[in-house]
């Protein structure tokens, strides 16, 4: 630390101050050729802390700047301010050590060791901080979509609020907030619901009785469709048979929504309770799951069987 023991030297002798800062000079011990002190610790601590205030006044005046910029994109709009704060650290770091008098080859010996620990260390880091960049750049995540990110194990639903150097924030409709490393957006699967459009299909399964009239309850499903509000008229609902077995007949309603970061689940509700509404008052029925009609066909076994039954009570 020369540079901040060579302003010892700038102090007039005999100085009050002078005697405070030959005091504090005076606890310390020297270190390959550098002297450090009480006093160069002081210096090294108001350097720091006036270099991190500069840094931090100088980011947020460059960001208010590049949001006043018109023309440019949200995500566009966040990777200058990005680049422009990576650029601010990096240039107060070297002029930090440059004005602390920090010599560097001196601390040549330890240089390989540390910078190999180092970059393991931070390997994850920088390999987040690239993969925040790439997104950034290639803008095929913004702040605002609505993402649903699956790593195999989970799959996690919600919309963007902000992407940052290490990590994306989403947010659910549970009001929680995920931060998932920008690394794990660019190697697992990740759908965007709103990348080239916030169109949405939602999909709603339905059964319906055996004896149901299926035109009437085709319908129905429509209409009740058609009256959600949150469903658009362009393209229409529609309600398509799926499958037919014993149970019933199994639809699937089908409906398209622009606001995915609303929610799903509260669609299909409000498409269901309309549906439900809808086949009272016209009776279409819902399938019993509990009723099971058996059909037994008349086999001498069975006129056995029968025949025992009645003797049996005759006796009674």
């Amino acid at each position: 630390m020369s540079g901040a023991s060579q302003i010892i030297e700038g102090i007039e002798p005999g100085s009050e101050l002078w005697g405070v800062v030959y005091a504090l000079d005076r606890f310390g011990f020297t270190l390959l050729d550098t002297r450090i002190s009480v006093w160069t610790v002081i210096i090294a601590l108001a350097v720091l802390v006036a270099a991190l205030l500069l840094a931090r006044l100088t980011i947020k005046i460059a960001c208010w700047l590049i949001g006043k910029i018109h023309g440019l994109e949200p995500g566009q709009r966040l990777l200058a301010q990005k680049l422009v704060s990576i650029a601010v650290w990096t240039l107060t770091f070297l002029l930090t050590i440059d004005l602390l008098g920090i010599d560097l080859t001196a601390l040549a010996v330890f240089s390989g060791a540390f910078g190999l620990a180092l970059g393991f260390g931070l390997q994850k880091t920088f390999g987040n901080l690239l993969a925040g960049i790439i997104l950034l750049m290639d803008r095929s995540i913004k702040p605002g979509d609505v993402i649903a990110v699956n790593d195999g194990i989970t799959n996690t639903v919600g919309q963007v609020k902000k992407i940052g150097l290490r990590a994306v924030s989403v947010t659910t409709r549970d009001k929680k907030e995920y931060l998932i490393p920008n690394e794990n957006l660019m190697i697992n699967q990740v759908e965007n619901w709103s990348f080239s459009s916030r169109d949405v299909r939602i999909r709603v399964p339905l059964t319906v009785a055996p004896n149901a009239d299926l035109e009437i309850a085709e319908r129905l499903m429509i209409e009740a469709a058609r009256d959600t509000p949150r469903v658009l008229p362009v393209p229409p609902p529609a309600a398509w048979l799926m499958e037919i077995h014993e149970a019933g007949a199994t639809f699937e309603i089908r409906v398209w929504i622009n606001d995915p970061e609303e929610g799903l689940a509260s669609v299909r509700s409000d498409v269901l309770k309309r549906v439900w509404k809808l086949f009272l008052e016209h009776g279409v029925e819902l399938p019993n799951r509990a009723q099971r009609d058996l059909d037994l066909r008349e086999t001498a076994a069975l006129r056995e069987l029968i025949a025992a039954i009645r003797e049996g009570r005759a006796s009674t």
